[in-house]
């Protein structure tokens, strides 16, 4: 085990240095931060100051090498259109982000596995029916496209929820939760619903599918031959082994949720990372951009990580592998 996790933090160091030259290439190609800084009417002599005290005046690997270090520190500059440190406005904008990703994973969870338990022990009932086509509707719809039309039904039409920002939030140090308080649960409802729904529609589909495939093979065979009951069947062999690798997609999906949750938050101006992430865009905010793209491969590498031990420990398959040194 601890070499497995060595061998996995080996990679995902690899990963996260490709990704953070990656980053530095959003400076050396996209704009000069100068001439952001100065403006169009800053002299030549501004800007060879201006260059000479931010390093940009040095070669491209001590710049590349003085980055990294800044990188791993959490340190990307000063935002170009806020004049404010980066590490502050993520700071402040993460746990939004965070939050909404967490209530959306688990609508998608809690809805959606025993959706598809019940589409895979149920096939050809009108409720099994019922279920694939809001499946087939789910991944069919864009986002923007479902959190409008939920806008539009319970805040314009109905006037039940809230149809933009995060509501009332309760400041528990440097995080800012609004969990805590009833009008950040009525304000985080509509942009989870929407966020979830795509997720939820794959995850009952993988259940569904693997929960079928499970079912065919021959030791759930042997146990009805056994005389095991139906429950047992289902949910204490078929089950535990369908979520498997329904595990590791619901792991990486909570990755994706967070990283491109750009288009939910726009449409409902939630304040978080990825409302963040398109202001940059907008302005070429290129230390934000960069901080952004950092932040979000760390995520998924951490989250790759956790999910890697976790199938690790759950299926022994691999530690047998790893003991004859596959």
């Amino acid at each position: 085990m601890f070499a497995f996790i060595l061998r996995r933090l080996f990679q995902a160091a690899i990963v996260m240095v490709a990704v953070a030259f990656i980053a530095f290439l959003l400076f050396q190609y996209v704009g000069d931060p100068v001439v952001f800084l100065l403006g169009q009417d800053a002299t030549p002599q501004q800007i060879r100051e201006l260059r000479r005290d931010l390093g940009l005046d040095q070669p491209f690997y001590v710049q590349f090498m003085h980055f990294l270090g800044n990188a791993a520190q959490g340190e990307f500059g000063l935002s170009l259109r806020q004049g404010a440190k980066v590490s502050r406005l993520i700071g402040e904008r993460f746990p939004a982000t965070l939050e909404l990703a967490l209530v959306a994973a688990v609508i998608a969870v809690v809805i959606g596995i025993p959706m598809g338990v019940y589409s895979a022990l149920r096939r050809g009932t009108f409720l099994s029916q019922v279920f694939l086509t809001i499946s087939l509707l789910g991944v069919s719809l864009p986002t923007f496209l479902i959190g409008i039309l939920l806008i539009l039904v319970f805040a314009v039409l109905l006037g039940i929820a809230p149809s933009f920002g995060r509501g009332d939030v309760v400041k528990i140090g440097w995080w800012s939760s609004g969990l805590l308080t009833r009008d950040g649960w009525a304000h985080i409802v509509l942009p989870g619903i929407t966020l979830a729904i795509f997720q939820l529609t794959l995850i009952m589909r993988l259940v569904r599918a693997e929960m079928l495939e499970v079912l065919r093979t021959d030791y759930i065979k042997f146990a009805r031959a056994r005389g095991l009951t139906d429950r047992a069947i289902h949910f204490g062999h078929a089950l535990k082994n369908t979520l498997v690798p329904v595990m590791t997609i619901i792991g990486l999906q909570l990755g994706t949720l967070i990283a491109f949750s750009i288009i939910t938050e726009t449409v409902f101006q939630w304040p978080g990372m990825g409302l963040l992430f398109i202001q940059a865009v907008t302005f070429a905010d290129i230390p934000v951009m960069a901080a952004y793209l950092c932040l979000i491969a760390l995520i998924f590498v951490i989250i790759n990580l956790v999910v890697d031990m976790l199938y690790f420990a759950v299926d022994p398959r691999l530690r047998v592998e790893a003991a004859k040194g596959h």
